[in-house]
């Protein structure tokens, strides 16, 4: 099943009635879709997919296996995030289930590739849209609560302890800071947000020139959005999160912090329960969730999963 014709990056997801049901590469193998071209919708396609597979009716519960990181998250297939132009047919030599990125919900598509970070440097700091590279290159924004790990993050990604320099004091970065990545795209350091200790006017700055920047760069192909897995969700967070979809900013949730593990004797909850309680919670301003990414800057989680993510989707956006 090829999807085909979608808008530029714009995220979607397989819907089907209840029950809810995870797709093992068996049953993939045993389904034969007709091109989604020749269904109404995406929810139709899925449906037939149901229809058509005894299987689907009759287990309400299979897992990915070998998949997703141990502790693991049970996915179904609506939740998936398919990239545009994305082979879903069993008739590759890959089942679906074995092109599911390792503690996420994104299928691997053929646009992946040259992943790798050979180079890494500091091109320039910006406090306006307009300062930023001119050199056309395809860029992905990191953004994300003060104190979220993200020059942590940052530094895991280029593996370089100090190209984003890190600190105790959240707020620190305050610019629109472009690093160019092996020559051919950028990463782009965004000032944090809800640090209550910056003055009214800073802050007020910040969220201008950093909503000006997504809304006017036009070599932006993805904003990754960071959130802090080791606590509850944040209203801030959904807030922000909130924006970038209802102005169709394409987004991909990292949950940062995943190696942190809270004691249920003390009331705290896991990485991976805060995030489905905030993937629950952002239902409710997204008619499907983004894609998104479990990391830890500390053991390096998902590193090479974002980097992966990121290609396929850069790939995309050079071809088209």
């Amino acid at each position: 099943m090829l999807i085909t014709h979608l808008p530029k990056l714009h995220y979607f997801s397989i819907f089907y009635s209840k029950p809810k049901i995870i797709i093992t590469s068996t049953l993939l193998s045993k389904s034969k879709l007709t091109p989604v071209s020749h269904f109404s919708s995406i929810t139709s396609a899925a449906n037939t997919l149901l229809q058509t597979t005894p299987e689907l009716q009759e287990t309400k519960n299979l897992e990915i296996e070998d998949v997703l990181e141990r502790p693991h998250i049970e996915i179904s297939v609506e939740k998936l995030f398919f990239p545009p132009d994305t082979d879903v047919s069993c008739s590759g030599s890959r089942p679906l289930s074995s092109r599911i990125l390792k503690g996420s919900n994104i299928v691997l598509s053929k646009y992946a590739g040259d992943a790798q970070v050979e180079q890494a440097e500091f091109v320039k700091s910006s406090v306006e849209t307009e300062q930023c590279p001119s050199d056309g290159l395809p860029e992905f924004a990191l953004v994300g609560r003060s104190n979220v790990g993200k020059s942590s993050l940052l530094n895991s990604l280029v593996k370089r302890k100090k190209l984003a320099l890190t600190s105790k004091k959240p707020g620190k970065t305050q610019c629109i800071n472009h690093f160019r990545i092996n020559d051919s795209w950028h990463l782009v350091d965004l000032p944090g947000y809800g640090y209550a200790a910056a003055p009214h006017e800073v802050r007020t700055d910040w969220a201008k020139f950093t909503k000006d920047y997504f809304l006017n760069r036009p070599t932006l192909v993805s904003v990754f959005l960071l959130i802090d897995a080791s606590i509850p969700a944040k209203k801030i967070d959904l807030e922000y999160a909130s924006w970038l979809g209802q102005n169709k900013i394409p987004m991909t949730l990292v949950f940062t912090k995943c190696d942190k593990r809270k004691k249920k004797k003390n009331g705290g909850k896991r990485p991976e329960e805060n995030l489905q309680d905030f993937l629950e919670l952002i239902q409710k301003f997204f008619q499907t969730a983004p894609p998104w990414i479990m990391t830890s800057s500390v053991t390096n989680q998902g590193r090479d999963e974002i980097l992966l993510h990121m290609s396929q989707l850069r790939n995309y956006w050079l071809k088209h």
